[in-house]
């Protein structure tokens, strides 16, 4: 299996939308709304993605400023490509655009929780999260 990884080049919200559903990552996001997916595309800016030919497998999306922090907003493997490093390898590529003292950070599902230590991220329950403004446009 020749696996090729690439750093930010183009893909397209479908691409990004069949990779999310064929992970186990789908089930957290909004693959049903195009115009969101795209943006979360749009608006990232470290994107590493696998691929085998022509397919994309797996993805690494992060915003980061590169110095300090960088948020991993995803880390979708396809199902059929789980539990062959590719994913180990999606991070030490995310790791590799960043500077030596800049911390990945990410929010990961319950069910994640053992592979995120197993590839060496430490747990801090200091996480905090302020939802989108009611109607009103006032926080609650």
């Amino acid at each position: 299996m020749s696996i090729e990884y690439k750093v930010n080049v183009p893909i397209n919200v479908v691409q990004f939308q069949k990779l999310l559903e064929a992970s186990t990552l789908g089930e957290r996001r909004p693959v049903d709304d195009l115009p969101c997916l795209q943006g979360m595309l749009d608006n990232s800016n470290l994107i590493v993605t696998a691929w085998q030919g022509a397919e994309l497998i797996a993805i690494a999306r992060s915003m980061t400023d590169f110095h300090y922090g960088c948020y991993l907003s995803d880390l979708a493997v396809d199902k059929k490509y789980q539990r062959k490093g590719i994913g180990k390898q999606l991070l030490a590529s995310t790791q590799k655009q960043l500077g030596p003292k800049c911390k990945l950070i990410l929010i990961a599902a319950p069910a994640a929780k053992d592979y995120y230590e197993k590839v060496g991220f430490s747990w801090n329950e200091r996480c905090w999260v302020l939802n989108p403004l009611g109607d009103s446009g006032v926080v609650k």
